[in-house]
């Protein structure tokens, strides 16, 4: 059996960053420090935080005033930054710089008098931090069936906007009946969906033709994790989510020649190599990492978190 590995995978810029955030934060300013939602989605990542000393939080109101909160990657809405203001809370953002390229193109498009369409999934928290950074005329909408029975005010004064972890392909498909229904739509500068988010479902593209099947490292709460295991899935290979090696099934592996791995932008390496190592204990003899691009964007963090922390190694992306 031999592994083919994706090339890129696991983590990008912006979660790299939100982690770090929080590592200087706590590095800093000591225990307990409060994260708004998940971090980011991922189990071990979260696990390693919770233990030194970081408490994930849902409400703000739990939080001790004057306490230190930071918002997750995801980003929140315009009310939880009030909310934390009228808290006297004092604020790290990690929002990934390419949400908050998203928050922006929603003030400027309603500032114009647009309405707009978000394309993204119900309940995921980076919509809803989205969706509320306008107090009304946004629509959200998820499949081509949403488009069809979509209701707005003006059809000649519409914009779009997407989740950044979305399927390509799918957003694909969106974006086209949005055109077909209102053809004087108006969309971002830039596409929404992410580098990292585009680059890995390329790479599995590359690799799912060439293997038997495909492991997906990622947690069932991740996005673009999902997304990868339906990519895969889409040239009519087996593919698994697994939020760690224990996770693997060793019937998934029978008779399979080839197996592929990958990792969302959520899941650290270590959980790669530990994958490695389980599938080396089950039979794999070889490990061959496929070309693909090479990533190399950074994101500065927030004012008050520089070099006083004094690099602070972080174990999760060890």
């Amino acid at each position: 059996m031999e592994v083919l590995l994706a090339q890129p995978r696991g983590f990008c810029a912006g979660v790299d960053r939100a982690i770090e955030i929080v590592e200087r934060a706590l590095a800093i300013h000591g225990a307990p420090i409060y994260v708004k939602h998940e971090i980011v989605h991922n189990t071990y990542v979260v696990s390693d935080l919770r233990a030194k000393g970081a408490v994930f939080v849902e409400e703000l109101d739990v939080i001790p005033p004057g306490s230190i909160v930071v918002f997750s990657a995801h980003g929140v809405s315009k009310a939880v930054q009030r909310e934390a203001q009228a808290r006297g809370l004092r604020v790290f953002d990690a929002t990934c710089p390419l949400v908050t390229k998203v928050h922006v193109e929603v003030a400027k498009m309603r500032a114009q008098g647009r309405e707009i369409v978000m394309i993204g999934h119900v309940g995921h928290p980076e919509v809803e931090g989205t969706m509320g950074q306008a107090d009304d005329g946004m629509y959200l909408v998820e499949t081509v069936a949403d488009v069809e029975r979509l209701a707005v005010r003006d059809p000649e004064r519409l914009a779009y906007v997407t989740q950044t972890t979305l399927s390509i392909d799918d957003a694909a498909a969106v974006v086209a009946a949005l055109k077909r229904r209102f053809p004087h739509i108006a969309e971002p500068k830039k596409a929404d969906i992410c580098y990292a988010t585009q680059n890995r479902q390329d790479a599995v593209k590359f690799m799912a033709p060439q293997v038997d099947v495909v492991i997906v490292i990622g947690s069932p709460s991740s996005s673009n994790s999902n997304r990868l295991r339906e990519v895969a899935e889409r040239f009519g290979v087996p593919a698994y989510l697994v939020d760690s090696a224990s996770d693997i099934d060793p019937a998934w592996l029978e008779g399979r020649a080839r197996v592929g791995v990958t990792a969302g932008a959520s899941a650290p390496e270590v959980l790669v190599q530990d994958t490695l190592e389980r599938l080396k204990a089950m039979g794999a003899r070889s490990v061959r990492t496929l070309q693909g691009v090479a990533e190399n964007v950074t994101f500065p963090l927030p004012k008050g978190l520089g070099a006083a922390a004094n690099e602070p190694v972080n174990p999760v992306r060890a």
